[in-house]
């Protein structure tokens, strides 16, 4: 069965004196998730507004993606299917220091 959907994602950037905040939001037509990620620069450095445009917004889709991963298991796992598993390995650091 072949099934084609078109979502959209839209993303707004707010700039004030060195302090940019993201909202992301995902409209799948039937619902909304948002996400929201801050930058700011810090006072010892050059302000580049595109910087904090960047910083914020990827962390505002960083945001969305966590929400839309943990729908998607919520999900699954009300259907009865397994889910990702949430810890994959060691991140960062000693993998002795990670349990």
């Amino acid at each position: 069965m072949t099934r084609t959907q078109e979502w959209t994602v839209g993303l707004e950037l707010v700039e004030d004196s060195g302090r940019t905040e993201a909202e992301a939001r995902l409209s799948t037509g039937t619902s909304t998730i948002t996400g929201h990620g801050t930058a700011r620069c810090n006072p010892s450095d050059v302000d580049v507004p595109a910087i904090g445009d960047e910083l914020a917004a990827s962390r505002a889709m960083k945001d969305l993606a966590g929400k839309l991963m943990r729908e998607a298991n919520r999900e699954m796992e009300a259907v009865g299917a397994g889910t990702v598993p949430k810890h994959t390995g060691p991140g960062y650091g000693w993998p002795e220091a990670v349990s």
